[in-house]
């Protein structure tokens, strides 16, 4: 499944992450995959389980996390 890249932007707004999230904006594609972009997600301090948790809509289920 992937997930719009605004809504990791928006997490990381939420967390007063600003710098990251401007990075995040310009670095990741517009429709990221948890497992695929594991790797970047990491580097701005976003694993898969956190992401799956924080993101409204049950994504978390959707993911089979």
């Amino acid at each position: 499944m992937q997930i719009p890249k605004d809504k990791i932007v928006e997490l990381l707004r939420d967390r007063g992450q600003d710098d990251l999230a401007g990075r995040a904006d310009s670095e990741l594609p517009d429709q990221v995959d948890p497992q695929e972009h594991a790797d970047q997600l990491q580097r701005f301090g976003i694993n898969e389980q956190e992401l799956a948790g924080k993101l409204p809509g049950g994504i978390g289920d959707k993911l089979g996390l």
